[in-house]
């Protein structure tokens, strides 16, 4: 896959960032890679030497780096984008799946009744529902929420965040999404 990137993990096994393959390669030869799972999904090329034979750098698809572990809790940012790909491109409403110039972020208590822009105050909705819903809470409106919104944990945020993972990346991943890889 031309633009998949490389599950960066610290040594503990925790997700860390998508990295190129350079900057794997750049780990990698600077032996900064502890251990690596999944499959030598990538070859980085390079010269020819004075034999004829060329430098090839198999790469994994998930690698860990050394460094310090450090843990803490983790709050995904709130981008629309991963926000209605958390939600599957549904309309929390209706039920219906829509393409993402046709959604938008609704909040069930509404922002100028404070409620707050955060992942358990919003969900995904069709434009013509959140019209309707207008500056109303869903029980005010007479709509029933499909699903309970819900902050994404660090391995779902790391899903929501690549659009071309490889299958023993999403192995790994989903792993450790609540409900055990499956979607509340």
């Amino acid at each position: 896959m031309r633009n998949a990137k490389i599950l960066r993990l610290n040594k503990a096994g925790t997700p860390i960032d998508w990295i190129s393959r350079e900057q794997a390669a750049t780990l990698v030869v600077k032996d900064q890679v502890v251990w690596a799972l999944g499959e030598n999904a990538f070859e980085i090329r390079g010269g020819i030497n004075r034999l004829g034979r060329q430098s090839v750098l198999s790469l994994p698809s998930i690698l860990a780096s050394d460094g310090s572990v450090k843990v803490g809790n983790f709050v995904p940012p709130l981008v629309n984008d991963y926000l209605f790909r958390r939600d599957q491109f549904l309309c929390l409403y209706c039920g219906v799946e829509f393409s993402p110039e046709l959604l938008s972020r609704d909040h069930i208590v509404p922002a100028s009744r404070n409620g707050t822009d955060s992942w358990t105050n919003v969900v995904t909705a069709c434009q013509r529902c959140n019209h309707r819903k207008a500056n109303r809470t869903p029980e005010e409106a007479g709509m029933e929420l499909i699903a309970i919104p819900f902050v994404p944990n660090r391995y779902e945020f790391f899903y929501l965040a690549n659009k071309n993972i490889l299958a023993d990346q999403m192995d790994f991943l989903k792993t450790q999404f609540s409900g055990n890889g499956t979607w509340q």
